[in-house]
C-alpha cells in the first residue's frame, strides 16, 4: 500500500508544480509583454517621430526653398529689369526713327514755331529743346543741333528719317534746312513757298556742325 501511497503523492506533487509553473508563466508572460510594449513603443514612437521629423523637415525645407527661389528669381529679375530700363532710358520704351512724311506730320502738329521769339529770354535754343522735347512725347528720336558761326551761333533740329536719311529744320519756322559748312546759314534755309530768306546783319557763315542725340 505504501508504493500506492507514494505514487499518488508523487502526482499531487507534479500536479502542483505543473499549475505552479503554468501560473508563472501566466504571470511572467503577462509582465514581459506588457514591458515589452512598453519599451518597444516608446522606443518606436521616439525613433519614428525623430524619423519623421527629420524627413518631414527635409521635404519641407527642399520643397520651400525651391518654389520660394523660383518665386523670388521671376519676380526679382522682372522688378528689376523695368528698374533697370527706367534708370538707364528715363523711360519704358525706345526711340524710333520716323519716315520723312512722319517727320513733316511731327512739326505740322507741333505748336513749338508758333511760340514767340524774346530776347534773351526765349530764343532759338529753347525752341530746339522744346521740338526735341515733344518729339520724344510722341516716340521720335530728334537730335538738338548747334550751328557755330564766326561770332554766335543758331540752334536748329534733325531727324534720321528712314528713307531719306538725316534731315534738319528751324524750329522757330518749321522750315527744312540743308546746313554746310562754309556756306551762310541764310543761303542753307529751303524758304516755304512765296517766301525768302533774307540776309542777316551779321555774319552767319557756318563754322561747326555740332549733332546731339
Amino acid at each position: 500500500m505504501r508504493w500506492i501511497k507514494r505514487i499518488l503523492i508523487s502526482i499531487v506533487l507534479l500536479v502542483a508544480v505543473a499549475f505552479g509553473s503554468a501560473v508563472l508563466y501566466g504571470v511572467a508572460y503577462g509582465e514581459g509583454e506588457t514591458a515589452g510594449y512598453d519599451s518597444g513603443y516608446g522606443s518606436g514612437y521616439s525613433t519614428g517621430q525623430e524619423a519623421g521629423y527629420s524627413s518631414g523637415r527635409q521635404d519641407g525645407y527642399d520643397e520651400g526653398h525651391g518654389l520660394g527661389k523660383a518665386e523670388g528669381y521671376a519676380g526679382g529679375y522682372d522688378e528689376g529689369f523695368d528698374e533697370g530700363v527706367e534708370a538707364g532710358l528715363g523711360h519704358g520704351y525706345s526711340l524710333r526713327d520716323p519716315t520723312y512724311r512722319q517727320a513733316l506730320d511731327f512739326l505740322e502738329r507741333d505748336k513749338t514755331d508758333r511760340g514767340e521769339y524774346i530776347e534773351d529770354t526765349y530764343v532759338c535754343s529753347h525752341f530746339a529743346r522744346d521740338v526735341c522735347n515733344n518729339a520724344e512725347v510722341e516716340g521720335l528720336r530728334c537730335a538738338y543741333v548747334g550751328l557755330i558761326y564766326p561770332e554766335g551761333g543758331h540752334a536748329i533740329i534733325a531727324l534720321e528719317t528712314i528713307d531719306r536719311g538725316l534731315v534738319y529744320f528751324d524750329p522757330q519756322t518749321d522750315e527744312k534746312v540743308n546746313p554746310v559748312l562754309g556756306k551762310p546759314y541764310y543761303q542753307c534755309v529751303v524758304p516755304r513757298e512765296g517766301y525768302y530768306y533774307e540776309k542777316p546783319s551779321f555774319d552767319d557763315t557756318i563754322q561747326d556742325i555740332l549733332v546731339v542725340w
